[in-house]
C-alpha cells in the first residue's frame, strides 16, 4: 500500500531554491498519480526513492493536513513552479558567473545547457524559440524519443548517450506519467550528469503553447483539474471523474487504518 504518511514532500515553493546542486532527481506527485502509485510498484518506488518531491495539487495538499502526515506542505508546488524557478536559477547563475570584460582579461563562460527530453519534435521546437526569448542565457538541446509504450534496451541506449554526450547543466524529462518517472528512475545509474533532473510531462505542452494552462483563477481556486477536463474531457474524464473518488477512497482507507 502507497501511503501519504510515508512520502516526505517540498513543503512550500520557496523550499525549490534551497536544493543543493548536483545530480539530483525531482518528481511531482498528483491525485492521479497516487491513484497509479498504489498498484504500480515500479512507480511507486520510483516516487519514493527520488531525492525530492512536490506536492503537485490542493489534494494532496489538504489531504496531508487531514491525515496530520509527518511531512505537510503549506501549499502546491506544480511542476510549472518547479520549471521556472529552474530556469531562473540557471538563467541568472550564467549572468553572475559572466565578467565584466571591461575589468577583467578572463574568457567568458560558455552557456549553461539544459536538455529536454520527450513530446513530439513540433513541441521541441516551439520550446527552444520561446526560451530563447525568455532564458537567453541558457543553450536549450532537445530530444524526442522514439513514441512506444516500453522503449527497446538499444532505445535507452541511444538516449542516455545523447544525455551524456550533452552532459547537461539542467535536464527535463517529459514523456508522461508514470513512464517518465519509471524510466528515469530506471536509468538513474547510467545517466553521467552533474545536475538537477526533473519529472514535468504537461509543462512541455504548456511551455510550447499546445496546450493552454488553466486561468489565474481557476489555479488559486484548486480549479485547474476542472479546467484539463472541460478542455479535453475524452482523455481526461477517466482521470478525473473515476480518479477523484478513487483518491478520496484511498485516503479515507489510510486514515481508518491509522
Amino acid at each position: 500500500m502507497f501511503r501519504l504518511s510515508e512520502i516526505k514532500l517540498l513543503p512550500s515553493r520557496d523550499a525549490l531554491k534551497a536544493i543543493p546542486e548536483g545530480k539530483i532527481l525531482i518528481n511531482t506527485i498528483n491525485a492521479h498519480s497516487f491513484n497509479v502509485a498504489q498498484k504500480d510498484v515500479l512507480f511507486a518506488e520510483a516516487l519514493l526513492k527520488g531525492d525530492y518531491l512536490c506536492p503537485d495539487g490542493m489534494s494532496i495538499v489538504k489531504a496531508c493536513r487531514w491525515l496530520k502526515t509527518p511531512s505537510c506542505p503549506k501549499e502546491r508546488i506544480a511542476g510549472w513552479d518547479l520549471f521556472v524557478c529552474e530556469m531562473d536559477k540557471l538563467n541568472k547563475k550564467f549572468e553572475t558567473s559572466t565578467p565584466n570584460t571591461q575589468t577583467t582579461k578572463r574568457p567568458t563562460p560558455q552557456k549553461p545547457v539544459c536538455m529536454f527530453v520527450g513530446s513530439t519534435d513540433n513541441v521541441l521546437t516551439l520550446i527552444r524559440q520561446r526560451a530563447a526569448t525568455e532564458y537567453p542565457n541558457i543553450q536549450v538541446v532537445t530530444l524526442s524519443p522514439p513514441f512506444k509504450p516500453e522503449f527497446t534496451d538499444e532505445d535507452n541506449r541511444q538516449i542516455i548517450n545523447a544525455i551524456n554526450n550533452t552532459n547537461p547543466d539542467l535536464l527535463w524529462i517529459g514523456m508522461t506519467a508514470p513512464k517518465q518517472e519509471k524510466w528515469i528512475y530506471s536509468q538513474w545509474q547510467q545517466l553521467n550528469i552533474h545536475c538537477h533532473a526533473g519529472t514535468i510531462g504537461a509543462v512541455f505542452d504548456f511551455y510550447a503553447g499546445t496546450v493552454r494552462r488553466a486561468p489565474e483563477f481557476w489555479q488559486r481556486h484548486s480549479l485547474e483539474w476542472l479546467h484539463r477536463l472541460l478542455s479535453n474531457p475524452r482523455r481526461m474524464w477517466r482521470r478525473y471523474i473515476l480518479g477523484n473518488p478513487l483518491f478520496i477512497y484511498y485516503i479515507i482507507r489510510e486514515k481508518l487504518k491509522g
